[in-house]
């Protein structure tokens, strides 16, 4: 049992939910003509910069549906000519929403569940991670969405947030997550870290999977990291 921790933060996209399957299945319904799963991971793609503008003031705070439909419109236009209607954008976007879990985050949320608040600390707004966690039984505590703090991670307003509410320390709080420049923020900001594997995060395309000694585990499913818990 880790020292004083008495909260899991989890990302969710691509930590605890499959996005790549998720939104390139949707995508190829509704964009047929385009290879779905180029599209999906060229979407994500913009993710990163679009919440940078948001962080360091050059747009106001937005939701992330917003950003999403807005990047995706960019994208199929520039990219492969097509204006998508707003039926076909709605549609889109709403796949961040239904996300599927990967085979493990289920069972291994419900067991970290038993010993630990649980908590979604995500990009993505309340009100997307809610469909999310019924839509793939993700039993969370407590969901952090970006829209309660109005700041995308790796601000510290998310972090910090988060120990805030749950009336806890930093370090009482580990985060866990698939991505390096997550856990870094985390503890800078006085977190503990947990470095879960998802090779095929990206699809097709190939990950490099960090090992970096500061994280205190480094696991290849969150059932795995319930066990080294002692869940």
């Amino acid at each position: 049992m880790p020292e004083g921790v008495k909260v899991l933060a989890f990302d969710t996209f691509g930590t605890v939910s499959d996005w790549h399957s998720g939104v390139s299945s949707v995508l190829a319904r509704v964009f047929p003509e385009i290879d779905s799963s180029q599209l999906a991971r060229d979407w994500r793609r913009t993710y990163g910069p679009i919440l940078a503008e948001v962080e360091n003031g050059t747009r106001p705070w937005t939701l992330l549906d917003d950003l999403h439909r807005e990047t995706l419109d960019r994208l199929l236009r520039a990219q492969h000519g097509t204006v998508a209607t707003q039926t076909q954008l709605d549609r889109a976007v709403r796949a961040w929403h239904m996300l599927p879990g990967w085979p493990d985050s289920t069972e291994g949320l419900h067991r970290l569940k038993a010993h630990f608040t649980i908590s979604a600390l995500s990009n993505g707004n309340v009100a997307l991670l809610n469909e999310m966690a019924k839509t793939s039984d993700f039993p969370w505590d407590f969901i952090g969405g970006s829209d309660l703090w109005r700041h995308y991670k790796p601000a510290g307003e998310v972090y910090l947030g988060l120990a805030r509410l749950l009336q806890v320390e930093p370090a009482e709080v580990m985060m866990v997550a698939t991505h390096t420049a997550d856990l870094e923020a985390a503890r800078s900001f006085g977190l503990q870290t947990a470095y879960v594997e998802r090779p095929t995060e990206w699809g097709p395309e190939p990950k490099v999977v960090s090992r970096d000694p500061a994280d205190r585990f480094h696991v290849h499913s969150i059932v795995e990291l319930a066990e080294l818990l002692g869940c």
